[in-house]
């Protein structure tokens, strides 16, 4: 099955406001650039991949991520991260109804292409499916099979709301780069562990990442 992914960006300026420790105001919409940059080229290189579609209103990531491959929706909703993961559902599915889609966070700058086809591969297996996050208390990946709805519910604790909306959570090891996003500096500490792509890697570079 191949699979169109949808990836919701919040504006730069405002995007990691929890990475204050370890980033300054002037920093941060550059560092959330480049998970963009790394996560969108990525997915591009993934196997089980036909189309990327970010949903932001930010021009500059737009520019930087269409220049990548990456197709570019209005935030048209303004209405939060799942009205825009509603909304880009719904200009793919216009275009092709029978699109298989996934949500996939825009922060993962570790992102391995053939882990993520894995965890594509597997979720083909359901209706919809979902894979938690590495503190396993959100989701980084929502997938829906053709002709269903993803019913997004991302945001504080989704893991369990993906769950009681009837995903099937997907349970698989050897794919840490999936379920790597980056929020705080432990996170980003962990990422660069993993091994991030070249554009984290330049805008993180000399940067004090804490110990946590």
């Amino acid at each position: 099955m191949q699979w169109t992914l949808v990836i919701p960006l919040k504006p730069l300026t405002r995007a990691k406001s929890r990475l204050a420790d370890t980033a300054d105001d002037g920093v941060r919409p550059g560092l959330a650039l480049a998970f963009a940059q790394d996560t969108v080229a990525a997915a591009l290189a993934c196997a089980a991949v036909v189309d990327v579609v970010v949903v932001t209103d930010d021009g500059l990531a737009g520019r930087e991520l269409a220049a990548l491959g990456a197709r570019i929706v209005p935030d048209a909703p303004g209405g939060g991260l799942n009205a825009a993961l509603a909304h880009g559902t719904a200009v793919v599915r216009e275009r092709l109804p029978g699109a298989a889609v996934a949500a996939l966070n825009a922060d993962l700058p570790a992102l391995r292409p053939p882990e993520l086809s894995r965890v594509l591969e597997s979720a083909a297996e359901f209706p919809r499916a979902f894979l938690a996050d590495a503190a396993a208390l959100g989701t980084t990946l929502l997938a829906a099979a053709p002709g269903l709805e993803l019913r997004p519910a991302f945001g504080v604790d989704s893991r369990s709301r993906h769950r009681a909306s009837g995903a099937t959570e997907l349970v698989l090891t050897g794919v840490d780069s999936v379920r790597q996003d980056v929020d705080t500096g432990a996170d980003l500490r962990a990422a660069l562990a993993l091994g991030v792509g070249r554009y984290t890697a330049a805008v993180s570079a000399g940067l004090l990442i804490p110990e946590c």
